[in-house]
């Protein structure tokens, strides 16, 4: 189980956040803003069931318990910028690992680039490279909208996997690659890149200390900054006694890749579908200068025994327009209402678990059956 298991111990306590006090804000710079009482009005519930599904999507994360690589290595007249192993931070993380691929591919004679992999991390990869001078081209077995990175949920949630197995030198590079992609994402926001700004709620039945606020990897960013907000009993529409709002920065996974290879083609990228099968059928490129975007791939091309293939599934609904803030695992989208959540086993297998699909429609229906209708629930 990951941080994003959802109620795992049952009803919506699951997708609590512990904070102290009633219509407060909270967070490192957040004062009280003395308004007084406040009630959340106009939050429509998802119309949450099995025959509003459109469709289920499964798709396998190249997890590492000790985090995500980014290092040069030697073959013969070939270097190697290893970028891999992402997790589900890629579409969080992507343009900050990609920057320090591009920075290490400076050293490189070559002007020339070959990124291997057109998910988010290649296609970021290649942007950074661009932005540096390299006339680059994506090798890849699949594009967008048949990568990994387009069953994501996609928002920014950057995190370290296993703290205890992490290094100090790691960590450094996280904390640049955290700062990175923050600022890239943040100015991207609009249609054209479907980037945006969202309030996110988590629910919670009592009120605990506020430690528990703590984020998994705080940093200095100014993301790390803003601040949550806390509704106590009767100031918000949901069935626990509090909610917490805080903004978060949401990616519409098909509107930003594809963006993304538009970009790369715009500055004279090229994308070539072909496979690699084993790490001789790479050598044989053209280019001397190679950026490993392969995600899973890479243990097989690389042998890296600490790859794992950590499955997800997101349950996808029938749109809602109205619907225009995220609730724990649901985050609300162009193409559908995202469901995620549930187990997430480390298995090669792709196929739908129709058992834990039930599991999670039914765990978001309760949440939204309990729910007051907005127009019942004024402001005072």
């Amino acid at each position: 189980m990951n941080r994003r298991v959802f109620l795992k111990t049952g009803g919506s306590a699951a997708l609590g956040l512990a904070v102290g006090g009633c219509a407060s804000r909270i967070g490192p710079q957040a004062a009280a803003t003395g308004s007084g009482p406040r009630r959340l009005v106009n939050l429509v519930p998802v119309d949450c069931s099995m025959d509003r599904i459109i469709r289920t999507n499964v798709g396998l994360r190249p997890y590492r318990p000790s985090g995500w690589v980014v290092k040069p290595e030697r073959f013969d007249e070939k270097t190697v910028i290893h970028n891999f192993g992402h997790g589900e931070a890629g579409m969080s993380m992507s343009w900050g690992t990609g920057a320090l691929a591009a920075d290490l591919a400076m050293a490189h004679t070559e002007r020339r680039a070959a990124v291997i992999g057109c998910g988010v991390v290649g296609l970021t990869a290649a942007r950074q490279l661009q932005r540096r001078g390299f006339d680059v081209t994506i090798y890849a077995m699949a594009v967008p909208p048949n990568t990994t990175s387009n069953m994501s949920s996609a928002d920014f949630d950057p995190w370290i996997p296993r703290q205890d197995l992490v290094t100090p030198e790691w960590l450094s590079q996280f904390r640049r690659a955290e700062r990175i992609a923050y600022d890239e994402l943040q100015l991207l926001v609009g249609p054209r890149y479907g980037v945006s700004w969202i309030d996110g709620y988590r629910l919670l039945n009592s009120a605990p200390a506020g430690s528990e606020l703590r984020r998994i990897s705080p940093g200095p960013l100014p993301y790390d900054n803003l601040a949550s907000v806390l509704f106590g009993p009767g100031e918000h529409p949901f069935g626990t006694a509090y909610a917490v709002r805080r903004p978060k920065l949401r990616m519409e996974p098909t509107t930003y890749l594809d963006a993304l290879g538009r970009d790369v083609i715009t500055f004279g990228g090229r994308i070539v579908i072909r496979r690699f099968d084993a790490l001789r059928d790479l050598m044989s490129l053209s280019e001397s200068l190679i950026v490993n975007c392969t995600g899973l791939g890479a243990k097989a091309l690389f042998g890296d025994e600490q790859l794992q293939p950590n499955w997800g599934q997101l349950t996808v609904l029938v749109p809602q327009p109205e619907v225009t803030y995220a609730l724990g695992a649901m985050m609300p989208r162009s193409d559908g209402i995202v469901l995620g959540g549930g187990p997430t086993p480390i298995t090669w297998s792709m196929s739908v678990n129709e058992e834990a699909q039930r599991l999670v429609v039914a765990q978001h229906a309760a949440i939204f059956r309990a729910m007051r209708a907005p127009l019942s629930f004024a402001s005072e």
